[in-house]
């Protein structure tokens, strides 16, 4: 007789979300923007959501831009098992299908099976590309890379040879008739010549967002071989809001919440990453909010006028935290580190020699503010880790 407990469905989504993890491990053939290094599929998906944000404008009135954040947080994820198939390289069209089609089986499969289910609709609706908003977040998907080409102060040959192949007869030109006025300043912009001063505000912030791929956080991945950045990060906070929202305290605005994620660490670009059990003296917190209001007039002073103030809007929604939906996006941002630092053995926990009423204080209160029933699942797992290394 089989007396194995059925897992509950926070240990599904859990499951789920911490198997994501290892999307921030898949190389692109492209580089970030400053040359250092590849970028990897969990910040490209993070960068994506931030273009379908920014060239919203340009949607038409029947795009639901919620549905096409959805889709591009969840876009990449098979990679996570079939991996990143570069434009360039020639590839078996049938044979890349089946493997996504088999990563799709195991990963959606690991969640709450109606869960599974909406979310991998919501993966294969992006690869139909039949619908108003599969088909503008596959011309952002399309575009993105050779907008980070473009981006780069350094140019390299290689590089442009295939973004010049790309936007003459590749995927590019497929957004010529879903993103007109994209594709256009895409090719402008390539080319050198003169682009849309809006178009290029937008493009402006869409690169300087880039740098947050190179802020480092105290927190690992969950693999504990580096530590995490506040790129890649922000697409995990995505998922978790868009994966855990039925844990909510109240009812909140599912797709707001998951904007915020999006922006929330933004001004980091500027300011840097605070972790939250290091600099915790009181003379800290004002020079850092201070620090960050100064890099929010900054980066949101890039975009149009109405444009960058709206985005600010949701920025500071969340840092107040007082309507449901910030509440909520903050105990998101709060669970995803504490799991991290369980599975890479402590993390940041080691680091600054935190016990298990510092983060209770710290962590714990602040999750179940916004999503009650996270904390008591964490702090049941957490706990033995405490006991056997801090006891």
């Amino acid at each position: 007789m089989n007396t194995d407990t059925p897992p509950t469905r926070l240990e599904q989504q859990f499951a789920f979300l911490m198997e994501a993890d290892d999307l921030k491990s898949v190389l692109r053939a492209n580089q970030i923007m400053d040359r250092s290094r590849f970028e990897n599929s969990a910040e490209h998906s993070w960068h994506a959501c931030l273009a379908a944000l920014i060239f919203a404008p340009l949607a038409t009135d029947d795009i639901d831009l919620d549905r096409v954040l959805a889709m591009l947080v969840l876009h990449d994820l098979v990679e996570i098992d079939a991996g990143d198939h570069p434009i360039h390289i020639s590839h078996d069209p049938a044979s890349v299908a089946a493997l996504e089609a088999a990563a799709a089986d195991r990963l959606y499969g690991l969640l709450p099976a109606g869960q599974g289910a909406a979310f991998r609709a919501i993966w294969e609706e992006f690869e139909a590309m039949q619908t108003p908003a599969a088909r503008y977040a596959k011309a952002i998907d399309f575009l993105a890379p050779a907008l980070q080409c473009i981006g780069a102060p350094v140019q390299l040959d290689e590089e442009r040879g295939i973004v010049e192949r790309n936007l003459r007869e590749g995927r590019a030109t497929k957004t010529k008739a879903i993103l007109p006025d994209l594709y256009a300043f895409t090719k402008a912009a390539f080319e050198g010549t003169p682009t849309d001063p809006v178009m290029q505000a937008r493009f402006d912030y869409w690169c300087e967002a880039d740098r947050l791929k190179s802020v480092l956080r105290a927190t690992p991945i969950r693999d504990g071989s580096r530590p995490e950045n506040s790129g890649e990060h922000s697409w995990h906070v995505m998922l978790y809001a868009l994966t855990l929202v039925d844990h909510a305290h109240t009812e909140i605005d599912p797709g707001r919440a998951i904007r915020m994620m999006l922006l929330h660490d933004i001004v980091e670009v500027d300011a840097g990453d605070t972790p939250i059990h290091g600099a915790i003296t009181p003379e800290a917190h004002p020079a850092q909010e201070a620090a960050e209001i100064k890099a929010a007039d900054r980066l949101f002073g890039l975009l149009p006028a109405g444009e960058g103030a709206a985005l600010r809007g949701l920025w500071e929604e969340f840092e107040a935290a007082q309507t449901p939906t910030a509440l909520y996006a903050k105990s998101i941002d709060r669970a995803q580190p504490v799991l991290h630092n369980l599975a890479s053995d402590g993390g940041s926990w080691r680091t600054y020699d935190v016990t298990l009423e510092q983060l209770e204080e710290r962590v714990g209160t602040k999750v179940a503010r916004g999503a009650p029933a996270l904390w008591p699942y964490i702090r049941a797992r957490v706990t033995p880790w405490f006991e056997a290394n801090r006891g």
